[in-house]
């Protein structure tokens, strides 16, 4: 590998490229409109989504930057590019602002403002999840769903949608269900090595993982839950020809949940379940199950 090969690696690393796929989450209010055949909400949505994830990415060069003395405790993230030192912060800084100023500048011009604004809210929250959120018990959790439930809005804006009460509320609540998932997997990572002190950066000792695991999977059915009163809704029946064949999401749904928390549970659960979802195969063909399932219902 050349030099050059090299560094084009590590910036994708520090950009967080494998995190890009949380962005598709901009497409569900498109699927759900039943819009997903147009061409030009299709060309919208990729501008968004390219957009987004520049934002995105210069936001976590930021969090690295600004999270340097933890990650270079930490038994995975000391190897990052910035704590590890292959790259320069100075550079990193250059190319946060660099990727924000961008994918502002020409969202302003090619998408509606509300899109951007809301992108804008993202990076602001993110900031300051970085700075002082991450530390303080359960709003870090809640600032992370909500931080997922802001790419959905930044769909409904830039496809010129209306954000629905049942989109939302699920949202919310199996996000908040994954945050939980994160923090888990933290706090049992700090208990095996005998760590029973409070998490280095968060607000929570190993001793709360009987809770946070209870928090997570109620959230987590709670969206299941969610989901069936969405089949009930009288709104429903007028976008979906057979929308009892939904119901049958619902079993798929407890079953990833579910089986997320166990994984979870044992200890078996990537850092990052969105990034774990993106590549178990079993959750894969879970959500591809899903996804037929509200085809064969519209």
């Amino acid at each position: 590998m050349t030099r050059q090969t090299q560094s084009l690696v590590l910036w994708a690393r520090a950009a967080r490229l494998h995190q890009w796929p949380k962005n598709l989450l901009i497409f569900v209010p498109l699927l759900s409109s039943h819009r997903l055949g147009s061409p030009l909400a299709l060309l919208d949505g990729l501008g968004a989504f390219t957009l987004f994830g520049m934002c995105a990415s210069g936001a976590y060069m930021l969090n690295d930057l600004l999270d340097l003395k933890h990650d270079r405790l930490h038994t995975s993230k000391r190897l990052r590019p910035f704590a590890s030192g292959q790259l320069s912060t100075t550079a990193g800084a250059c190319a946060s602002a660099a990727l924000l100023v961008a994918a502002l500048a020409a969202s302003s011009e090619l998408l509606p403002w509300k899109f951007t604004i809301s992108m804008a809210l993202y990076y602001v929250i993110t900031v300051a999840y970085s700075l002082r959120l991450k530390r303080l018990m359960m709003l870090d959790v809640v600032t992370l769903a909500m931080l997922y439930t802001l790419r959905i809005l930044a769909g409904v804006f830039a496809f010129n949608l209306t954000a629905t009460f049942w989109m939302l509320a699920f949202s919310m609540f199996i996000f908040l269900s994954l945050a939980l998932v994160k923090r888990h997997t933290e706090l049992a990572d700090a208990r095996n090595k005998g760590d029973m002190d409070k998490t280095r950066g968060r607000g929570y000792f190993p001793s709360d993982l009987q809770m946070i695991s209870a928090l997570g999977a109620a959230s987590g059915y709670l969206s299941v839950m969610v989901l069936a009163l969405y089949i009930q809704d009288p709104s429903t029946a007028a976008l979906y020809r057979h929308p009892q064949l939904i119901w049958l999401a619902c079993p798929l749904l407890l079953y990833w949940i579910g089986r997320v928390w166990m994984l979870t549970h044992r200890g078996a659960m990537h850092e990052d379940p969105v990034v774990f979802a993106i590549r178990d195969r079993a959750s894969l063909i879970a959500g591809g199950l899903f996804g037929l399932v509200f085809w064969l219902a519209t």
